[in-house]
């Protein structure tokens, strides 16, 4: 069996998408392990969880340095400790100077809540509604220093519902994100993702019949 890539997951939060990538990590079959949880806040209660599950786990607390790039050079060395091949970006909620991101070019992934390039940044759920969207979603992509902007691994998209708030859409993404995420990393890890000229080529079997059309077209019917 080829060597497991060692992953190490970024979050600041919760860790939801954490916890879908670790349960997934489980399987034999899965070619990447976890290795280490990171987080730049002490109150992540994620960090509890990670532990629960067995994962190593380090907290650097970014409000203890007096600029970013201080702090990231003792985040990128805590990082480096656990020997990571890929870094997952699960609900890190800090910005990264380009420094760090080209540390870790090609290397570091992170999962969007919206169809990229649509809503890129905060808010993707309450933009997506006031803009009347139809199909929303989500997307894992590389990280570059441009925000969101980088190529894009894997995408799942959901409707959009009459009566739909921003908690109720957020929660229909969320479900999916924890299905992609383990996705999107299980076809990097696998080598079934290539970047070439600064898009991806995927290794993967494709359903050209498979669509989300909202509302669906039974409505067209009676």
């Amino acid at each position: 069996m080829p060597r497991k890539r060692r992953v190490a997951i970024l979050i600041s939060g919760r860790g939801s998408n954490m916890l879908s990538l670790i349960e997934a990590a489980r399987d034999p079959d899965y070619p990447a392990e976890i290795v280490g949880v990171l987080s730049n806040r002490p109150e992540a209660t994620g960090l509890a969880r990670a532990r629960d599950a067995g994962v190593a786990v380090h907290c650097i607390d970014h409000k203890a340095y007096p600029d970013r790039e201080t702090f990231e050079r003792d985040f990128d060395a805590a990082l480096a400790r656990h020997e990571p091949d890929i870094l997952c970006l699960a609900g890190f909620m800090r910005m990264l100077t380009p420094w760090l991101i080209e540390r870790w070019q090609a290397r570091m992934i992170n999962i969007h809540p919206s169809l990229l390039p649509l809503f890129k940044g905060l808010h993707t759920h309450r933009r997506a509604l006031e803009a009347g969207m139809r199909i929303h979603g989500c997307s894992v992509h590389y990280v570059v220093p441009e925000l969101d902007s980088g190529p894009i691994i894997a995408q799942a998209a959901v409707p959009v519902l009459p009566g739909d708030t921003e908690d109720t859409l957020s929660a229909r993404v969320l479900r999916q994100e924890h299905v992609l995420y383990p996705l999107a990393l299980r076809l990097v890890a696998s080598g079934r993702v290539r970047l070439q000229d600064g898009r991806v080529e995927l290794d993967a079997d494709w359903d050209e019949k498979a669509a989300l059309v909202s509302p669906s077209a039974a409505c067209s019917k009676g």
